[in-house]
């Protein structure tokens, strides 16, 4: 059966959907009575609609190649993505203070949104091998050296936001076998982490001990022949990663995190300083009510109160002038679009589409997560943009090339079970 009727339709209608959304907020954010023409490529709406429409004919290209290439190119593709996030180096340019854009007349394009498809591929085709097995410590250490060393060279950039997004990968890790251990113990290192933050040292100690204890006698009750040794062992070592918190979090993370930690922890309030864009996001938001002010009538989006108010609090414009049913209507559109990838995910015939797919979905996820979370002031601002909506032409074609080939593997999931 012909390739095109196999698609996922749906998909793409919501890919279109969310993209089309994207541009009018970003129009209305970056409107300028002067200059009310879309294709203006001097302004960031004629800019993105240009990436748009980059973005669907490497779309187009991706669907029409044969779903095999990706796997077989793979490594290629990654290696290719090192040595572009290397070459920032000598040859990128800075922008906003992180060296992580190669600057081509009026063009921009950032690796780093790149580097997110090359990992994807890398680590299904890994993962798709019969001798991987992640309960082994081979595997997982090939597995780390795939996410950590892209993720290094993202971070000495530095771009704390792009590069938090491969932890997304944990997720896809997990569903293949990783010991749910490891998850547990990230969990615990970020609530520790945090608790430390906010809560007097013996509070925390006494925390931990009691925790640790409780896990103890959980554990002789399922095996009697549990031993205490390991678990003092736990308690000795989290005592002193308590005690080092205070170290990485003032003499390791820069003035700038530390400020916008506390703000979210409310240990600060600052509506002027660091808090600013969080502060005039939220009256965007909340102003907006139930039905919004209108497109191009938001009041906090035409007199430019928020900073970045097109790329990463794009959100912000989408509350006011579309309201809680605008923004409820994103949230549904996302849940719908990463569960769907998700049960077609658990469809797919073979383990490379399977794990490619469940990367895409995770990504997603924490896009999504993350770019909202820090517009409402539930996460800290860290620079993650909001997929197909955001502007950003690096972020747009990534996603748009994530989506396809994605798209291409489904398609060849239904051609393979047709026949």
């Amino acid at each position: 059966m012909n390739r095109s009727l196999r698609l996922d339709w749906i998909t793409i209608a919501i890919y279109l959907a969310l993209v089309c959304f994207g541009i009018t907020n970003i129009y209305s954010s970056t409107f300028d009575e002067n200059q009310p023409e879309l294709f203006n490529l001097s302004r960031s709406i004629g800019k993105q609609l240009l990436f748009f429409g980059v973005s669907i004919a490497a779309a187009i290209f991706i669907l029409a190649a044969p779903s095999k290439i990706f796997e077989r190119f793979s490594s290629i593709i990654y290696l290719v993505t090192i040595l572009l996030l290397i070459g920032l180096y000598p040859f990128g340019s800075t922008i906003s203070g992180a060296r992580s854009w190669y600057v081509l007349g009026g063009v921009s394009l950032q690796p780093a949104e790149f580097a997110k498809v090359a990992v994807a591929l890398a680590i299904a085709k890994l993962l798709s091998e019969i001798h991987v097995d992640l309960r082994k410590l081979n595997s997982l250490l090939q597995v780390a050296f795939i996410i950590a060393f892209p993720m290094g060279l993202i971070l000495l950039q530095p771009d704390a936001g792009s590069a938090l997004v491969f932890g997304s990968f944990l997720f896809v890790l997990f569903r293949e076998g990783l010991k749910p251990v490891y998850l547990l113990l990230i969990a615990a290192m970020l609530f520790f982490f945090l608790l430390t933050l906010i809560a007097p040292l013996p509070f925390v100690y006494v925390s931990i001990l009691t925790v640790v204890i409780s896990l103890y006698f959980f554990s002789k009750k399922v095996n009697k022949k549990v031993v205490i040794f390991p678990y003092m062992i736990a308690v000795f070592i989290s005592s002193g990663y308590v005690y080092s918190v205070d170290y990485i979090f003032n003499d390791i993370f820069e003035q700038r995190h530390r400020d916008r930690i506390n703000i979210v922890l409310g240990k600060e309030v600052d509506t002027q300083g660091i808090g600013y864009n969080l502060n005039q996001s939220k009256i965007a938001i909340g102003s907006g009510g139930w039905e919004g002010k209108g497109f191009l009538q938001g009041t906090q989006t035409k007199g430019g109160f928020v900073p970045e108010q097109h790329t990463d609090y794009i959100f912000s414009t989408i509350g006011e002038e579309w309201g809680f049913k605008g923004t409820a209507g994103v949230v549904l559109l996302f849940t719908f679009l990463i569960l769907r990838i998700l049960s077609r995910a658990e469809a797919q015939k073979n383990n490379f589409s399977r794990v490619y797919a469940y990367s895409v979905a995770s990504m997603l996820f924490v896009h999504f997560f993350v770019n909202i979370g820090m517009s409402i002031g539930l996460v800290p601002t860290i620079g993650i943009p909001l997929p197909f909506i955001s502007y950003g032409g690096s972020s747009l074609l990534a996603f748009t090339i994530l989506i396809a080939i994605y798209l291409n593997q489904d398609a060849n999931r239904l051609n393979e079970a047709s026949f």
